[in-house]
């Protein structure tokens, strides 16, 4: 008598989560559909191109692309309105597309696969929804540009401290600090804009790794969803991810820049510093501190910007060992990159929103600018430029009223000529002009510098670029 499997034990060993032992665990492991379901709208377009191209190299009938082209349309509609029946047993988005289609048109939806394979529609798929992905990323990026620039705009004249190590270091204006976001972003709209233009090949034809000895046309399909041109060899159009990979890294440094935002909100608009205010759309209270004001959407989004780091070092990991073509390890890359999508997207709309509410404090902002010792700066460029003193000795000479200031208890505008003197017999009474923070800024029109006049000169640079 043969004996039969004991499922019970099966289940012990593998746990109580799967009630069908291993075939279970094997469906939960290899079956997609939960996850690359976001890509019905990419899969159908790719399908619809395919049977078009069929049809025009005499590969299908007119009739049987025809009804695979209606068919399609009916499952798009299908899925938009929630009635598309999702099967796990399908594995994936591609079949479970095809078999709705062949109970749909019949005979003519499994004509739908000829010339092509999973392995490069995936591919096209893939790639066309990371694309799409680059043109949400730019519009979201552009949106917040211009919330740094309303606020570069208005603060244009307003000084507050400039800081390195976090350290106050010399005065620049808010506009000046406002604009800086500006081009961190732009950059990151640039690194989207090169991936977008690089990863604009199509896939498709490239079939299971080989090609096809069908006559199909890759440059028709190519075109019909928008792309420059087909891929030029096919074991690289089935196996690679760079697309997805640039993506990740632009989103990546989009997430640093953000964070580093997010940081500087939570500093500033503590009791300490006062510099902005943030919304109550942005802030949460306290259970048991009434007084309390939390900045709790730049903390959670420093935090979730974390996830896209994340996703791009699992995805580097995940291709990292892997031969050509393709391996099923692939199919692991889309939950990464879906999860740093989204993540990326609510990070800009959370974001353009704190930055457009926001609220400086302006007088805050210049308290803390006069404070520091923040013109010693332009004390020492006085030294250089009046009495033609070498920049070391002139450094060496206000590092000596700097001292003399801190012992006094007091800033270097409340140092007499008298004592300024004591250090270099040559300081006169104009001295003091410089040490006003209002002056200190006003003279750095260096391009690129922080006197008001340059930050309105590259505020209008780029409202001109963002239209």
């Amino acid at each position: 008598m043969t004996e039969r499997p004991d499922t019970n034990s099966a289940n012990q060993m593998w746990g109580g989560r799967f009630a069908s032992g291993p075939d279970a665990i094997m469906q939960a492991i290899n079956a997609s559909i939960g996850f690359d379901q976001r890509l019905y709208a990419q899969d159908i377009a790719g399908s619809r191109a395919h049977a078009a191209m069929l049809a025009a190299t005499g590969i299908l009938t007119n009739k049987d692309a025809e009804a695979i082209g209606e068919g399609l349309l009916t499952v798009l509609s299908e899925i938009e309105t929630g009635k598309f029946p999702f099967r796990v047993e399908l594995e994936d988005i591609h079949l479970n597309i095809e078999s709705r289609l062949t109970e749909i048109v019949g005979e003519a939806g499994k004509r739908l696969h000829t010339a092509r394979s999973r392995n490069d529609q995936v591919a096209v798929d893939f790639r066309l929804w990371v694309r799409d992905q680059c043109e949400a990323a730019i519009t979201g990026l552009e949106a917040l540009m211009q919330a740094f620039l309303a606020q570069a705009e208005a603060g244009a004249d307003w000084v507050m401290p400039g800081f390195t190590h976090l350290q106050t270091a010399q005065p620049v204006t808010w506009g000046h600090h406002m604009l800086a976001y500006v081009e961190m972003f732009a950059r990151d709209r640039g690194r989207f804009q090169d991936a977008r233009r690089r990863m604009n090949e199509c896939p498709l034809g490239a079939a299971a790794l080989a090609g096809t000895s069908f006559p199909i046309d890759r440059h028709m399909t190519a075109r019909a969803l928008g792309f420059d041109r087909p891929t030029a060899n096919s074991l690289d159009s089935v196996s690679d991810r760079d697309f997805a990979l640039e993506f990740l890294a632009a989103s990546s440094i989009t997430a640093m820049h953000l964070s580093r935002f997010a940081e500087e909100l939570v500093i500033w608009s503590s009791a300490q510093f006062r510099f902005v205010r943030l919304s109550d759309r942005w802030t949460t209270g306290s259970s048991i501190m009434p007084q309390k004001k939390n900045p709790d959407a730049a903390e959670l989004l420093r935090a979730k910007l974390g996830r896209i780091l994340g996703a791009t070092v699992a995805l580097f990991t995940i291709m990292k060992g892997l031969a050509l073509t393709y391996s099923k390890d692939m199919q692991e890359d889309k939950e990464q990159v879906f999860d740093a999508a989204d993540t990326l997207m609510l990070g800009l709309a959370a974001m353009t929103g704190m930055v457009g509410d926001m609220t400086a404090n302006r007088d805050a902002l210049k308290a803390a600018a006069a404070s520091g010792f923040s013109t010693a700066t332009d004390l020492a460029d006085w030294l250089v430029r009046e009495l033609g003193l070498p920049f070391r000795e002139a450094h060496h000479a206000t590092g000596t009223l700097v001292a003399m200031a801190e012992g006094k208890g007091v800033d270097l505008p409340d140092l007499s000529l008298g004592d300024m003197q004591c250090v270099h017999p040559g300081i006169r009474q104009d001295v003091f002009a410089v040490l006003g923070v209002e002056n200190s800024v006003n003279s750095r029109t260096s391009y690129g510098g922080t006197a008001p006049d340059q930050v309105r000169a590259q505020v209008a640079r780029w409202r001109s670029v963002l239209g």
